[in-house]
């Protein structure tokens, strides 16, 4: 009768544990970035962006650097605004 002793791992070379912790770095690091990839693209997340980069573009609009109100762009666009509901307004008024 033959007697087999269990084989005994090998342990791993320096070369290799490296490589290991290189691969294991580089799955989180590939994970988060689906992640986020995945958090960008949801419909809510987009819409929020929008919203935010909307609101900062009025507020640079109608603002000056210095954060004073450009009064003069805010009149024109609430006079356009009158002018406008009272065009609709005669217009009805005249079907009417």
């Amino acid at each position: 009768m033959s007697s087999s002793t269990p084989a005994v791992p090998v342990p791993p070379t320096p070369e290799v544990l490296q490589l290991e912790a290189e691969l294991a770095e580089r799955r989180a690091h590939l994970s988060t970035t689906v992640d986020e990839l995945v958090t960008r693209l949801m419909p809510r997340e987009i819409l929020r962006r929008e919203v935010e980069a909307l609101r900062i573009r009025v507020a640079q609009t109608t603002h000056t650097p210095d954060g004073q109100i450009r009064s003069e762009l805010v009149a024109a666009v609430l006079g356009a605004t009158s002018v406008v509901l009272i065009g609709v307004g005669l217009v009805r008024r005249s079907r009417s």
